[in-house]
């Protein structure tokens, strides 16, 4: 996929929506995303680069994944320059591909709760702290154009407790496999 991974969080956030990613085989439509800045204080590039957060402060097009209140791996991709420190969390996908595997992974069978919600996504694909670094450009991920130009809303971001009212929360209009609806 030929994507501007140098373009702002909230550009490349709305950009995403609508691709398929996959992870070995397995995933599927991106329908919800969130974008994050440094100069975000919910953003964990605020407060300058960290062992945690190197990732964010890399190449753009390369994923940094983090745990989540120590249970959940979730997936980010690294946008704008080098040293910035911006990115897009992966909060929803349409599951398409490797469904017996997501439900095994899962240990649940509703296609609709497989990957919704950012712990989801990264449970059902696989992720693992082993991906942190890795190009999303390259295997074993693969990101393929939207089909068409999705329609897409936006609304303020989600289960954070800074700059909760920044409108970076983007999605697929009408999906059913968001996270929690749009207002």
């Amino acid at each position: 996929m030929t994507l501007d991974f140098l373009a702002s969080s909230p550009t490349v956030a709305r950009r995403l929506i609508g691709a398929i990613l996959l992870v070995d085989g397995v995933g599927g439509r991106i329908v919800e995303t969130e974008a994050y800045d440094r100069e975000d204080p919910a953003s964990h590039s605020f407060s300058g680069p960290t062992p945690r957060n190197a990732v964010m402060f890399g190449p753009p097009a390369h994923v940094y994944v983090y745990r989540s209140y120590g249970i959940h791996w979730c997936l980010n991709i690294v946008c704008r320059e080098e040293g910035h420190g911006a990115g897009v969390l992966i909060r929803a996908i349409e599951p398409l591909a490797g469904l017996d595997q997501m439900r095994q992974r899962r240990g649940l069978d509703d296609a609709r709760l497989l990957c919704a919600g950012p712990g989801r996504v990264g449970q059902a694909l696989g992720i693992t702290r082993e991906h942190n670094g890795l190009s999303i450009t390259l295997p074993p991920f693969e990101l393929l154009h939207a089909a068409g130009r999705p329609r897409i809303v936006s609304g303020p971001r989600i289960g954070i407790s800074k700059a909760m009212e920044q409108p970076w929360r983007f999605g697929l209009e009408g999906s059913r496999f968001l996270s929690r609806p749009f207002r």
